[in-house]
């Protein structure tokens, strides 16, 4: 039997209590914080005055930060400053009033200090045990806005009468959100037919317009969907580049008399290219001729129908078996933060459930709590539903609505704008606050002639500065984008960018 070592250890081994490394000192976190929220509030201020688009080449960041990492600790107030040197200055600013390419990515100050208190609290959410509260809210939250969109009680983590056969997640975008349904959609089908295993996947067929955002089609293809099976169905000007309910059925149809089997169906409302809005009613209508899952993918333009007068784009919801909507595009809470919700939470858990030994606990076992590990991908998840639920609770229904009409009617101003000078068209009808525009053939000048001139016009009102602007192709024409949105976007900034346009027209059309 060995002997126990009794040499005492020095207490020169360690050091000084002064010296430790403490990543959590609390004055450090006051002091840091505090700087931090300084700098964002005075981004917030200075930044209009920023040019939207940086201009910076790749790499260039290595050239003014060391490529290696730093040995010796730095003060605070050095990270700062380089940060303040080389990070804003490389930034596309996103929150500037004189955004207007894509879709805006909103923000507010209640989301802000959602996100901060969220990230300090840093819990990692798996199973409603690991943290409580992270579960509740999210549920909590999630059940809130669906009652703010008018959702059926059938989509809600909890109802009047008690728990609802749906439920809801927040995951981080709406790629995720389109995976984990074509998955469980995919199950589905492969259960219901008594496949075994996998033999029938390769029969399984899925359906969007060629509006839909390109994520889709890669979702189908991480879910194991043939691609010779993945249908675009073509939309064109007499459906405002939206689905066509007869078309889908009759390449459902078609489908089924090759032995194929219709699985899913993704309907957009608010398409990135466009705004398109598909017929929510009438293409749940058709799938349910073929038993196929239908999902609504109303990512940007789901915000929106928290007003009464947009809320008819939802018609029909009742017939889907999920619809995904992300308040980080439009409803002032910053990233990440799309909300799925699904008519059987059961349909999703039971393709993405896991139940590893070291998670099990009494609260799963009692079947009274949702596990949200079971409705995504991953396990570990952030404590999203705090910045949501702090966005609604602090500024109310009615201020939410407030800023979804005001940027409505900044769009009707623009598009007024656009069909007030004979140059311009606008290509699609508005939707929202999307206006799609371009300089437009006249005289001597062709279709191609018009796109070149406004790929021309886009480059160079970025170059200035002072707006961004996206495009897109619509009907084989080079069409420019004008997104509002910015949380900090005023009418002055709506014109001060239409007098731009018509000037930087001017200077290529003389």
């Amino acid at each position: 039997m060995g002997s126990l070592d009794t040499n005492p250890i020095s207490l020169s081994a360690f050091p000084d209590d002064k010296a430790v490394f403490k990543p959590l000192n609390p004055e450090d976190v006051r002091a840091y914080l505090h700087k931090a929220v300084d700098f964002i509030s005075d981004y917030y201020t200075n930044i209009e005055s920023m040019p939207v688009l940086p201009n910076v080449k790749p790499g260039y960041l290595q050239d003014e930060l060391s490529a290696s990492p730093p040995t010796p600790s730095a003060p605070f107030d050095v990270t700062m400053k380089e940060l303040r040197a080389s990070v804003v200055p490389a930034m596309t600013h996103w929150a500037s009033p004189n955004f207007f390419a894509f879709f805006p990515s909103t923000n507010s100050a209640a989301a802000i200090a959602g996100d901060l208190i969220a990230s300090a609290m840093n819990t990692v959410g798996f199973t409603w045990q690991a943290s409580p509260v992270a579960t509740e809210m999210e549920v909590l939250a999630l059940d809130w806005l669906a009652q703010l969109l008018h959702l059926p009680t059938t989509f809600m983590n909890r109802t009047s009468t008690g728990s609802g056969t749906g439920g809801g997640v927040i995951l981080g975008t709406t790629s995720e959100a389109m995976l984990v349904t074509l998955v469980a959609a995919r199950d589905a089908t492969l259960r219901r037919s008594g496949s075994i295993g996998v033999s029938l996947l390769p029969r399984l067929a899925v359906y969007a317009a060629d509006q839909t955002h390109s994520t889709f089609f890669k979702a189908c293809r991480l879910a194991g969907f043939d691609p010779a099976n993945i249908r675009s169905i073509p939309t064109g000007p007499e459906t405002n580049y939206g689905l066509d309910p007869a078309m889908l059925l009759k390449v459902m149809q078609a489908d089924v008399d090759t032995g194929l089997v219709p699985t899913y169906v993704c309907v957009t409302v608010g398409t990135t290219s466009s705004n398109a809005v598909d017929p929510v009613g009438a293409i749940a209508d058709i799938a349910a001729l073929f038993n196929a899952w239908v999902h609504v993918d109303a990512a940007y333009a789901g915000s929106a129908c928290i007003c009464p007068e947009f809320r008819h784009y939802l018609d029909g919801v009742e017939h889907v078996d999920s619809i995904s909507m992300s308040p980080h595009k439009w409803l002032l809470t910053c990233l990440d933060c799309t909300c799925l919700y699904v008519r059987d939470a059961h349909r999703l858990s039971d393709s993405l459930e896991t139940n590893p030994e070291y998670l099990k606990n009494d609260a799963t076992e009692s079947g009274e709590v949702t596990d949200l590990k079971d409705m995504q991908v991953g396990v570990g998840r952030r404590f999203r539903g705090l910045k949501l639920w702090m966005v609604m609770r602090t500024y109310g229904t009615a201020k939410l609505q407030e800023h979804i009409r005001s940027d409505v009617a900044m769009a009707k101003m623009f598009e007024d704008f656009v069909r007030g000078d004979n140059r311009f068209e606008v290509v699609v009808p508005r939707n929202f606050a999307l206006v799609c525009f371009r300089i437009k053939p006249s005289g001597a000048m062709t279709e191609e002639d018009a796109d070149e001139a406004n790929r021309v016009l886009m480059e160079n009102l970025n170059k200035t500065g002072k707006a961004y602007l996206a495009h897109t192709v619509v009907g084989d024409k080079f069409v420019l984008r004008f997104a509002i949105g910015s949380s900090l976007q005023e009418e002055r900034h709506v014109r001060s960018a239409w007098d731009l346009i018509k000037k930087t027209a001017n200077s290529i059309m003389d």
